[in-house]
């Protein structure tokens, strides 16, 4: 078994390479939407964004949450086949009904044009399906480093092909083809690292358990995926391709933090709670708690930054054309800094095999947003969408987690209180950046003013308690007391 010392700094180095991974990837991404910007008009990133959405919301339903059930319980040689085959139907299945389909979604978003890109998106479902077993190896094993030259390669080819196609003049569907070919490369890559081949089989029990565990999860997953673009639906069937196209572009400025901080987090948190959940160790409260505090000490700054530069920012990379896509960036960015935290805590639920309990808050927080979205858009345009996001994640999404946590066994209070002295940080921050930003007129000079003057006051406001989180010792590489070890035991007969 793993010792909880070892386990520490595997999850060091996991997050470090995991971080590098999506900061190099998220930059090169950025560079890449910026040629594709300047060669594409919004009506062509408003089709993709439609093709985007139909194949993402589909991923996570194909997968049916099998790949957490094989991080979660480990046993790989044994209950790979059976999960390989499960997932290999459910993949199969639904890509053939998106490509028979692919003319309704488009006409549901009034973009006929975006049928083939549909059809070509709908592909990846079925390779992403073959894979989920080496993924699911290199993740529990927190190969961070592997994953990161896999998604390098992936990006190179994808890149390459997209701004190809797009010079040669194919529009849209030159990014899909480009997504096509990368995640058939993913998908090889995975094998050859784990230095497996595709093998199926059949256990009843393993499949079973499986379904059992991951059918919810994958149902929080499709609700978590709805929540991130029923807006998109609502922009799109209210506001047209092309404000659907600026909207496309202030939500992945706004994915920034969530790119960058909360996937390295994610890639090894659900990992990582799982080993400490199997070995019984620590004080399940206070590593969630200290968990939080360090990503919201980081996701804070990132996203309030992100909405008082807006404007500057989406200038200054895209173009005056795009300025409009700033309205919505305003109200979307703190939205990243909530879904990193929120992150952090399914991870924790679905390693203790709460899938039921996750499942229950992604459904209501779902069916709060559906209402309030179509509203908001009809009545606020691009800034509505923004203000729906942030405000039923906030007034319903994090009360709805914190309830789940605790039925889970972990206390509420510490966790809320890790999040206290980021938020305060952040309230002379914003101030001092609308200052810099109302006073100057240059784009140039507001964001490097602004964002100067606003990096300091928040590492002179919340720099000290970032610095005790760092070099405090994690709890779950220390032994724990004996009344917390009790707690721990009976939260796990619960779980």
């Amino acid at each position: 078994m793993t010792t909880p010392g070892t386990l520490g700094a595997r999850v060091r180095t996991g997050i470090w390479w995991s971080a590098l991974n999506n900061l190099t990837l998220r930059l090169g991404t950025l560079v890449t939407g910026i040629l594709l910007a300047r060669l594409l008009d919004p009506e062509a990133f408003g089709v993709f964004a439609i093709a985007l959405t139909v194949q993402t919301a589909l991923m996570t339903l194909s997968e049916l949450g099998l790949a957490a059930d094989l991080i979660r319980h480990g046993d790989i040689d044994r209950r790979g086949p059976t999960i390989a085959t499960l997932s290999l139907v459910s993949s199969g299945f639904l890509t053939v009904a998106v490509l028979l389909a692919a003319p309704a979604f488009a006409d549901f978003f009034a973009a006929p044009e975006a049928t083939a890109v549909i059809r070509v998106m709908a592909l990846t479902l079925l390779l992403a399906g073959i894979g989920v077993v080496p993924f699911a190896r290199l993740q529990r094993d927190l190969r961070q480093r592997e994953l990161f030259h896999i998604e390098l390669v992936a990006f190179v080819l994808s890149t390459g092909l997209a701004l190809g196609l797009a010079v040669a003049g194919w529009g849209a569907i030159s990014i899909a083809i480009g997504r096509l070919v990368s995640q058939t490369a993913v998908v090889v890559l995975q094998f050859v690292l784990t230095r497996t081949r595709p093998r199926v089989g059949w256990d009843r029990s393993v499949a079973w358990s499986g379904l059992r565990f991951g059918l919810p999860l994958s149902l929080a997953g499709l609700l978590s995926l709805g929540l991130l673009n029923v807006d998109n639906v609502a922009v799109g069937r209210l506001g047209g391709v092309t404000v659907l196209g600026l909207y496309s572009i202030a939500f992945n400025l706004s994915s920034w933090p969530s790119s960058i901080v909360g996937t390295a987090i994610r890639a090894v948190a659900m990992p990582a709670f799982a080993e400490i959940h199997r070995s019984g160790t620590g004080d399940a409260t206070a590593t969630l708690a200290r968990a939080c505090g360090l990503t919201w000490a980081v996701a804070v700054p990132m996203s309030v930054g992100l909405a008082v530069l807006a404007h500057p920012v989406v200038t200054i990379l895209y173009g005056e054309r795009w300025a409009a896509a700033a309205t919505a960036l305003v109200w979307l960015a703190p939205l990243g800094a909530l879904r990193i935290l929120i992150d952090v805590w399914v991870a924790y639920l679905t390693a203790h095999g709460r899938s039921l309990l996750l499942l229950g808050c992604q459904l209501l927080w779902f069916l709060s947003l559906v209402p309030a979205m179509w509203w908001a858009v009809q009545g606020r345009g691009l800034a509505g969408a923004g203000l729906a996001h942030i405000a039923v994640a906030s007034l319903v999404a994090v009360p709805a987690f914190l309830v789940a946590l605790r039925i889970a066994g972990v206390g509420s209070g510490p966790v809320v209180r890790a999040l206290g002295v980021p938020l305060a940080a952040a309230v002379p921050t914003v101030g001092v950046g609308v200052l810099a930003v109302t006073a100057l007129d240059d784009p140039w000079l507001q964001l490097s003013v602004a964002g100067l003057a606003m990096s300091g006051v928040y590492a002179l406001a919340a720099g000290p308690h970032l610095r005790r989180l760092t070099l405090d010792d994690a709890p779950a590489d220390r032994p724990p007391p004996p009344t917390a070890a009790a707690s721990t035991v009976g939260s796990h007969r619960a779980a």
